[in-house]
């Protein structure tokens, strides 16, 4: 679950990481409220949208830029008019650009240097790992391809946590002065706390800046958390915009099946990470586009290949249906059930080619054979594969 920068950054004031003063405002009668809650002087606007690359995007009436600075208040009253409301596309949000409902207005900081930190979990050691760099404000990715001696990973162990030589470490490597270091220090500390205690999968920071007054201030904040973890935080569910993702993946996790929409025509329903990654390759291998990213889990249940095969079908670029079930768990018969009752539920004229195999494989096929309705039935995975690109054409 990813949260907007104003939450993150109320986040940081919780646990002791210092950031510019700032208040969010979703109207115009809010903006007033908010812009009268600062000091006058230099004030940032910041669009606030679940995708990177803001201050770089366009609006789509022509407006650029979703991050402004501003030498007044007034000024910055006159900026979010301009972008609550309207659509922002960035190199993230692709060309259908994402809506901004949310401004967020921060006291403008005197910048010395800009600097890369951020938090996350390195799933190849299982630990969390902090990386950080001196070269603050552009893309990490960029950095690590160009300059990547610039880039410095402190792994954390788990069991301990993060020890004191490891944050001097980090201290020394960024070349902060004595003040600074103390200060950043302490940023570091707070920040890993907060990562550990609300079961967060990423914190980043970028930029990271100092002050003239040797200050250092988290200048901008992403923030994503392990949806696995969020029934232990109930106060962080509760900073879920809705608005800002998908209507169908919303839909998909009441029903604890997960859903990525990808912009392809052939839909997929399969039971398994991997399964269902390799299904979209080998469609994709046999030319194919995949729709979807739709893993019902292995145990589902009748009710929720139904909801599967209606969440799939509110996508209206989808043309065909392949379902790919290897039964361990599973009952392949329950799925084929589950099958049948969705075409009849929503009465599907889509083409549906199904491939069953594993636990009870012998009643699902007579299951589908026997309901009557047009299901093609693949034998393999990539027979399967062959007859639904061939049958969306």
């Amino acid at each position: 679950m990813n949260i907007h920068e104003y939450q993150a950054k109320a986040l940081f004031q919780k646990f002791g990481v210092p950031v510019p003063q700032g208040a969010a405002a979703r109207s115009a009668a809010e903006c007033d409220t908010a812009l009268a809650s600062l000091p006058e002087g230099p004030t940032m606007v910041k669009s606030q949208i679940h995708a990177g690359g803001r201050g770089k995007g366009t609006f789509t009436d022509g407006y650029k830029g979703g991050v402004k600075f501003c030498k007044t208040k007034a000024d910055a009253r006159g900026i979010a008019d301009k972008m609550l409301g309207n659509t922002l596309v960035t190199a993230q949000t692709g060309p259908a650009g994402r809506k901004v409902q949310t401004v967020y207005f921060t006291v403008a900081s005197d910048i010395k240097k800009e600097y890369y930190l951020a938090i996350l979990l390195d799933r190849a050691t299982s630990r969390p790992v902090i990386v950080a760099s001196t070269e603050g404000g552009v893309e990490i990715e960029k950095v690590a391809h160009e300059t990547p001696d610039r880039i410095h990973k402190v792994a954390v162990d788990p069991a301990y946590g993060l020890a004191d030589f490891q944050v001097r470490e980090l201290i020394f490597k960024l070349g902060f002065n004595p003040t600074e270091a103390k200060n950043a220090a302490k940023l570091i500390r707070s920040l890993y706390q907060m990562f550990w205690d609300t079961d967060a999968s990423m914190v980043e920071v970028n930029p990271l800046i100092t002050t003239p007054d040797d200050q250092v201030l988290a200048l901008d904040a992403k923030v994503s958390f392990d949806d696995n973890a969020l029934y232990r935080h109930p106060e962080i569910v509760a900073l879920r915009d809705l608005n800002e993702e998908d209507p169908k993946e919303i839909e998909a996790s009441k029903f604890s099946l997960s859903y990525i929409a990808l912009d392809g025509n052939i839909a997929c329903l399969v039971n398994g990470a991997g399964l269902a990654m390799s299904t979209m390759d080998i469609i994709k291998h046999y030319g194919g586009n995949p729709a979807n990213f739709l893993d019902v889990g292995g145990g589902a249940s009748k009710d929720q290949v139904v909801a599967a095969f209606k969440i799939i079908l509110g996508d209206p670029n989808v043309k065909g249906i392949f379902v790919n079930i290897f039964g361990g768990i599973m009952d392949c018969n329950v799925i084929a059930t589950g099958i049948v009752e969705a075409v009849r539920e929503v009465g599907l004229k889509l083409p549906l080619v199904v491939r069953l195999e594993g636990n009870n494989v012998a009643a699902g096929k007579r299951t589908l054979a026997e309901s009557g309705l047009t299901i093609v039935s693949g034998d393999t995975m990539a027979d399967a594969a062959q007859k639904i690109v061939k049958l969306v054409g």
